[in-house]
C-alpha cells in the first residue's frame, strides 16, 4: 500500500508539473473515475442490474474524462456525443457476440486461485462479462474522440472557411495516426498484462486449437478487437460531427 501511495503522489506531482491546473484537473478526474468504478462494483454486488449499472457508470466516466481532460468546450461536446453514440453501437455488438462465445465466468487456468471461494455469489456472470467489456472500451474511445475533436477544432480555427470535405480529409489523416498508436497500445497492453499466462499455455505444449478455445485468451482478444472497432467508429463519428458544425459557420 505504501508503494502505491508513493507512486500516486509521484503521478500527481508530474501531472501538475507538466499540465498545471489542467494536469491537476486530469488527476482529480482519475480519482473520481476510480471511485465510480468501485461504486459500480458495490452496486452490482448488492443486486443492482450489472448492465444498466455499468452503462450509467460508463456515461459518468466518459463525461468526467472528457470534460475534465480538456478546457475546450466545443471539442468536449463533440467528443462526448461521439463517444455516447459509439457506446450504444458497441452495446448492440457486444451483447450478442458475448452470448455466442460464452467467455463468462472463470477459466480453468484460474481454478487454483479461486478454489477456496464460493462462486455462488448471486450474479449473472454473462452480464458481468458484458459490463466488463463495455467499461474496458471507454478509455480508448474517449482518448480518440478528444484527439480527433481537438485536432479538427484547431484546423477550423486556422482556416474558418474550410469545406466539410477538406475537414473530413483532415480527420482521416489524424485518425490514421491515432489508430496506429492505439492499436499498438491495446495489442502490447494485452500481451504485457497476460505474459505469464501465455508462458504457461506455451509450457503445456498443447495444439493451436487449445489457444483458440482458451477462455482467457479468447476474452482478452475480444477486448482488444472491441476496443479497436470502437476507436475506428469514434473517429468516423467525431469527424462527421465536426464537419456538420462547419456548415452553419460557412452559411452565417
Amino acid at each position: 500500500m505504501k508503494t502505491i501511495s508513493i507512486l500516486t503522489v509521484i503521478l500527481a506531482f508530474l501531472m501538475v508539473l507538466v499540465g498545471g491546473k489542467q494536469g491537476f484537473s486530469a488527476f482529480f478526474s482519475v480519482l473520481i473515475n476510480f471511485l465510480l468504478l468501485f461504486l459500480n462494483i458495490m452496486l452490482i454486488s448488492s443486486g443492482f442490474p450489472p448492465l444498466w449499472t455499468s452503462l450509467f457508470s460508463g456515461i459518468c466516466i466518459l463525461a468526467i474524462t472528457i470534460y475534465m481532460g480538456t478546457s475546450d468546450e466545443k471539442s468536449s461536446n463533440v467528443a462526448f456525443l461521439a463517444t455516447l453514440a459509439v457506446m450504444v453501437v458497441m452495446l448492440l455488438l457486444i451483447v450478442p457476440l458475448d452470448h455466442l462465445v460464452q467467455v463468462k465466468g472463470f477459466a480453468n487456468e484460474q481454478s487454483e486461485e479461486i478454489e477456496a471461494f464460493n462462486l455462488l455469489v448471486g450474479v449473472d456472470f454473462e452480464k458481468i462479462a458484458i459490463s466488463t467489456t463495455i467499461l474496458s472500451t471507454l478509455g480508448a474511445i474517449a482518448e480518440a474522440a478528444i484527439a480527433i475533436a481537438s485536432g479538427l477544432n484547431e484546423v477550423i480555427e486556422q482556416d474558418p472557411q474550410i469545406t466539410p470535405l477538406k475537414l473530413r480529409e483532415s480527420g482521416q489523416n489524424i485518425g490514421f495516426q491515432i489508430m496506429g498508436m492505439t492499436f499498438n497500445t491495446l495489442f502490447f497492453g494485452m500481451f504485457g498484462g497476460d505474459l505469464a499466462l501465455f508462458i504457461l499455455l506455451n509450457k503445456l505444449h498443447n495444439s493451436f486449437g487449445y489457444y483458440l478455445n482458451s477462455k482467457i485468451f479468447v476474452s482478452e482478444c475480444m477486448l482488444v478487437l472491441y476496443s479497436a472497432i470502437a476507436v475506428i467508429l469514434v473517429i468516423i463519428v467525431t469527424t462527421w460531427l465536426m464537419s456538420q458544425k462547419v456548415k452553419p459557420q460557412r452559411s452565417a
